[in-house]
């Protein structure tokens, strides 16, 4: 039970009596469970602000699949090790293409899910608990800037300028592919930008009648940027999600 002491595990399983059995499982393991979670939307979230060490994680799941997720999580920067859980053994190729560190048939017994988790600790090694982050170049330096430093990323000719609460850095991508890699951390708000979720704070009205336009307030910027009237729907959404 020491090997696996302070091993961070998050579980992700649709089925409610599925997941409170892992939970229970990975505590008699001696790991400690930090989240358990019902979907592959809600992970992808969790993810895309905190690191964990191995990802418990189910694959027949509405909307994502456990697979799609798992391929999205090898973009990250420091993506968990991998132990998917299954009522099917059709999926085992899927996983392993996917360097999952072990495949896991239900119901999971608790020694097999031990040895799971013990072939998973050996491949985190030592590895340093960091936040996920981009790494920019800034005076031929290579930094890297966390997540939750983030503001917003705006499109300017062939870059991407990634602005803080106190600096701003170029990045070499496109606003798509930074869309899709980051999923649902960021939210679009005009065809040339996109705000971290986190620092969303309100949707302002600037201006009346002709010249009405609407824009977003973010935490730590001066100035709202503009926000495109067919975001205005995706944008309220979020802002009541982040009240709730």
């Amino acid at each position: 039970m020491g090997a696996l002491n302070g091993l961070r595990v998050l579980v992700v399983d649709d089925e409610p009596l599925a997941r409170e059995r892992m939970v229970g499982q990975v505590a008699q393991c001696g790991a400690t469970t930090v989240a358990a979670l019902a979907d592959a939307k809600a992970a992808s979230q969790w993810l895309a602000r905190q690191m964990v060490d191995v990802l418990l994680l189910d694959i027949s799941m509405p909307g994502i699949s456990g697979v799609e997720l798992a391929r999205r999580l090898r973009q990250l920067p420091l993506a968990p090790q991998l132990v998917f859980t299954t009522a099917h053994e059709q999926y085992a190729v899927d996983a392993f293409e996917l360097d999952a560190a072990d495949y896991l048939l239900k119901p999971v017994r608790l020694e097999r899910l031990r040895q799971a988790l013990e072939k998973a600790a050996l491949r985190c090694g030592k590895r340093p608990v960091i936040e996920a982050h981009f790494t920019v170049r800034h005076r031929d330096r290579l930094l890297n800037i966390p997540f939750s430093a983030v503001r917003y990323l705006k499109a300017e000719q062939k870059y991407i300028s990634l602005v803080t609460a106190d600096d701003e850095y170029l990045l070499d991508d496109s606003l798509v592919a930074l869309e899709q890699r980051l999923d649902d951390s960021v939210l679009r708000i005009h065809r040339n930008c996109l705000v971290m979720r986190h620092a969303l704070q309100a949707l302002l009205r600037l201006g009346e009648g002709a010249d009405e336009q609407w824009g977003v307030s973010l935490r730590d910027i001066a100035q709202p940027l503009l926000v495109s009237r067919r975001q205005l729907p995706a944008i309220r959404a979020a802002l009541r999600q982040n009240s709730s």
